[in-house]
């Protein structure tokens, strides 16, 4: 998006609030006994104070997100200028610190800076570079793609606050879930009684993931670095979408928190608005099927399906183990609820992966019904509805992919046959959401007795 014609001196003004803000809120939260919110806070604040400010700096608050729109800059594409980013990452940390020592004199406390209970510091890193690339990711194809450079969007906000809600609670019990070099430092210096310096550690890794995510940017969208357009873009966007989608859903599980379905909502809400037009953001196999046998993607050929179908499920497998070894080896078991029968958990998985097939066919692929704003939302919606109606059933997979990182974190036969259960019954669901928006979506040629035709379509008047 294009910056506001604003002098710099209120450009970085927005950037010291934008800091700030989000880390106050979420301090509040953790201080005042209210941790379990604390993700919904941070990302709340952060989605309505991006979509206030901008239009006056661009809304990076994050010395990460900054580094990345240099990086791309650097790398030819779109971005931000030396001086600017320079300038920028100055008062993101003076934000930040600021923040920190009002945490100390409202509250007399602050929180700790580290991996959490039975994690070490190279899996705490390790969450904070993957979930800082991830998030810097989505800012760069939300908000700097060149796609959006004329007319813009209306989403970027919220993609953002999604993929912030999906780190808090996927990456939170491993490292924090902090992804922002400015809030690393404002709790470091905070705390700095009990030592300071453990903040460098974790901004060099935010720092990381944000370089990863300007390479990753320019591999999705080549052409915005005046680089011709490779067959190869849409199956990379399958496989960073699959990837980051599988891991959040396993490690949501694991940490065994009350959010989970509202995590893995908010990454999936957030991937399908940052990569909904490079690779149309599947990250399903179910979905792939159900958009191929719709017939309204002149493009998803059953050539390029297959390929989608096998990126997807090359990415999913190294998600299971990237969570698995994070838990040191844990995983969770792939089967029907408590008191629940296989064929119940079977129904449901078919049901609800239709609901989330039919519902991105609508928003997202057919002509006649897709939104220009709301697709994502609507997308990540559904996670909610299948998850908090179909989680107690069959876990609520909705998703081979899923089902079978689920699978390959356990490397065990009965969970392999349990997983292929389920993949039957989810492209079976992803098949009948194809074949119901082929037929409403279809269009009919009538002639009536006078020689004269008339066009027939079901569901439109």
């Amino acid at each position: 998006m294009a910056i506001a014609d604003t002098p710099l001196l209120l450009r970085c003004v927005a950037e010291f609030i934008g800091a700030f803000l989000p880390f106050f809120t979420v301090g509040f939260n953790v201080l005042s006994g209210a941790a379990v919110l604390g993700g919904v806070s941070l990302a709340t604040t952060l989605t309505v104070v991006t979509y206030a400010l901008a239009g006056v700096s661009g809304a990076n608050f994050s010395p990460a997100v900054t580094l990345a729109l240099y990086l791309s800059k650097r790398l030819g594409g779109p971005g931000l200028d030396a001086s600017v980013a320079g300038m920028y990452a100055l008062v993101q940390l003076a934000g930040g610190i600021c923040c920190g020592f009002c945490f100390v004199n409202m509250f007399a406390d602050s929180f700790r800076l580290g991996p959490g209970a039975g994690f070490s510091w190279v899996d705490a890193c390790f969450c904070e570079a993957m979930y800082s690339c991830l998030f810097c990711f989505v800012v760069l194809n939300t908000t700097a793609a060149r796609a959006y450079s004329s007319e813009g969007n209306e989403f970027y906000g919220i993609a953002i606050g999604a993929m912030a809600l999906a780190a808090s609670y996927a990456a939170g019990p491993v490292s924090g879930g902090l992804l922002n070099p400015a809030i690393t430092v404002g709790v470091d210096f905070a705390g700095a009684g009990a030592g300071f310096g453990k903040s460098l550690v974790y901004a060099i890794f935010q720092l990381l993931g944000a370089g990863i995510a300007a390479l990753l940017f320019k591999m999705v969208r080549p052409m915005d670095f005046d680089e011709p357009e490779s067959p190869r873009t849409r199956l990379i966007s399958e496989i960073i979408g699959t990837f980051a989608l599988v891991v959040t859903v396993g490690l949501s599980a694991l940490a065994k928190t009350s959010m989970a379905v509202v995590a893995i909502a908010g990454c999936l809400c957030s991937l399908v608005y940052a990569l909904g037009d490079v690779s149309g953001a599947h990250f399903n196999p179910a979905v792939t099927v159900a958009v191929l046998l719709s017939g309204h993607d002149a493009d998803m050929t059953p050539k390029r399906a297959v390929h989608y179908i096998g990126s997807q499920l090359l990415s999913c497998v190294l998600a299971g183990w990237c969570f698995c070894l994070l838990y040191n080896g844990s995983s969770f078991v792939l089967g029907p609820g408590q008191g629940f029968s296989l064929t119940a958990a079977a129904v449901a998985e078919m049901f609800f992966t239709a609901l989330l097939a039919f519902v991105v066919l609508g928003v997202a692929v057919s002509p006649k019904t897709k939104s220009s704003q709301l697709f994502g939302l609507a997308i990540g919606l559904c996670i909610v509805v299948g998850g908090s109606s179909a989680g107690n059933i069959s876990g609520a997979c909705l998703n081979p992919a899923v089902s079978i990182g689920i699978a390959a974190s356990t490397a065990g036969w009965a969970a392999t046959k349990t997983a292929l259960r389920y993949c039957f019954f989810q492209l079976l669901g992803g098949s009948i959401a194809g074949g119901v928006v082929h037929l409403l979506h279809s269009e009919i040629i009538t002639v009536n007795g006078h020689g004269e035709t008339s066009k027939l379509i079901f569901g439109h008047a």
